[in-house]
């Protein structure tokens, strides 16, 4: 994606991250952490204009949960709830077993997406989470199995020479699709000039999204509309509207972004559209 793409006017994928597996209704009672509580807050996201839902499971206590079957419970719930969203798993984690970061490929039917961090990083005091390579590569091998399209998770420069590694590695279908990440830890420092830098270092011919962590979710996907890539917000990587004031729903930060990209003259992409920008399969299509 380019800036002559955001002149064109082409439709922005909003994703909406809904309740991750960090913080939890501690951090802002409103974020959804069942899953007929996630199942209604994809339907409002998709009502407010988002096209994608990132899911993590949690069990019935808020903790981070890997679990086939609870994530089964999650997609049921989404598809009881919202019309035609495209549900993508996290398989992101903290010290988590290898066998275990695969148990969110394997609900029937398998997610549409899947999210694959491009290497090792550290957050808060005690979060780290390894990825090593074969890690990497046996992740994304499932997907190709199953027609599950990666989204590459790129939190720093150095993820961004793991992600041209990875397409020597393993025949990646087009459009490679990388989200571009910002924040703290061993993030990319959240700088306009860093976003800039990490667009023209993404392979030729990837389509990319952008992820401000806390302050800078807006204005990072505002910078996102503008060079012609897509969008992340949601509650798991933000939890307030504005400083001082907790978000008070998913769909609340999906309505302000999708304002903000129609006043920049880029619609929101509707379910249809992110699938014919992204290259999946279809929701209900097996592999």
């Amino acid at each position: 994606m380019t800036y002559a793409e955001y002149l064109a006017s082409d439709p922005v994928v909003v994703t909406a991250a809904l309740t991750g597996g960090v913080h939890g209704k501690e951090a802002n009672p409103n974020l959804p952490e069942t899953p007929q509580e996630i199942g209604r807050a994809a339907a409002e996201a998709e009502d407010a204009g988002a096209a994608v839902v990132h899911v993590h499971a949690r069990t019935d206590n808020g903790e981070r949960s890997f679990d086939t079957e609870r994530f089964q419970e999650i997609d049921d719930a989404i598809r009881e709830h919202a019309d035609d969203v495209v549900i993508q798993h996290s398989t992101g984690g903290t010290a988590a077993p290898a066998e275990v970061r695969h148990q969110p490929l394997r609900t029937d039917p398998p997610p549409e997406m899947a999210s694959l961090d491009m290497g090792p990083l550290n957050r808060y005091q005690h979060l780290t989470s390894e990825n090593t390579r074969a890690l990497v590569d046996s992740l994304y091998d499932e997907m190709r199995e199953k027609d599950i399209k990666p989204e590459l998770e790129v939190f720093n420069d150095g993820h961004l020479n793991e992600v041209h590694q990875f397409i020597e590695r393993r025949d990646l279908a087009d459009p490679v699709y990388a989200t571009l990440i910002f924040g703290g830890g061993t993030l990319t420092q959240p700088r306009p000039e860093n976003l800039l830098h990490s667009v023209s270092n993404l392979p030729e011919g990837a389509v990319f999204n952008t992820l401000g962590f806390g302050q800078h979710q807006l204005p990072f996907a505002t910078m996102g509309v503008l060079l012609g890539g897509h969008v992340r917000v949601g509650l798991e990587d933000n939890v307030y509207y504005e400083a001082g004031e907790l978000a008070a729903s998913n769909a609340q930060l999906v309505e302000r972004v999708v304002r903000v990209a129609e006043e920049l003259g880029r619609p929101a992409a509707s379910p249809d559209e992110a699938r014919n920008v992204l290259g999946l399969r279809g929701r209900d299509d097996q592999p």
